[in-house]
């Protein structure tokens, strides 16, 4: 294996979405709460686990100066280990239904840009064919006078009612 006879930096960039927005602010609160690490360390860890490196082979980390009981550091460290498992697991799926509702919502506005497309090619192009207008029931629950007369039903608009059937198929 090559080694390096110096440092090698590399960069990491945080992209304005979504999920790497929410990636930067757990690796902001992670060092909040464990000022001896470094983002370098949290990268190297990371790596260590996305290449499934098992923990035999990974080399030990530095010792922080706790005064707390080998039996204690132990539980912390499986509980660091867990719940950074966790959020791992947590932010692949809510990133994966990110992504799913974006291209959902990017079918729908293209969908909606294909239909606005024809209505305004067909209103634009040629006059509006009359096409037989859906019928719509008003039902008014509050009571009217018996006197009242009955007022007529009024007649839908040839656009809308060719832009209700176009989503009545979508």
């Amino acid at each position: 294996m090559f080694q390096w006879s110096k440092k090698v930096v590399k960069s990491v960039t945080f992209n304005p979405g979504v999920a790497d927005e929410s990636l930067l602010a757990l690796v902001e609160s992670q060092l909040e709460k464990d000022p001896e690490k470094t983002f370098s360390d949290l990268c190297k860890e990371a790596l260590w686990q996305s290449l499934c490196v098992p923990e035999s082979v990974r080399p030990t980390p530095k010792p922080p100066a706790a005064t707390a009981t080998p039996g204690v550091e132990q539980q912390i460290a499986e509980l660091r280990r867990q719940i950074a498992d966790l959020e791992e697991r947590f932010f692949a799926k809510e990133s994966h239904r990110l992504d799913q509702m974006e291209n959902h919502l990017l079918q729908l506005s293209q969908q909606v840009a294909q239909l606005a497309m024809i209505v305004n090619h067909g209103s634009s192009s040629s006059p509006p064919t009359p096409q037989p207008a859906p019928v719509l029931e008003v039902i008014n629950n509050t009571s009217t006078p018996a006197n009242a007369a009955a007022t007529p039903p009024q007649e839908v608009d040839p656009v809308i009612s060719r832009i209700s059937q176009f989503l009545d198929d979508f």
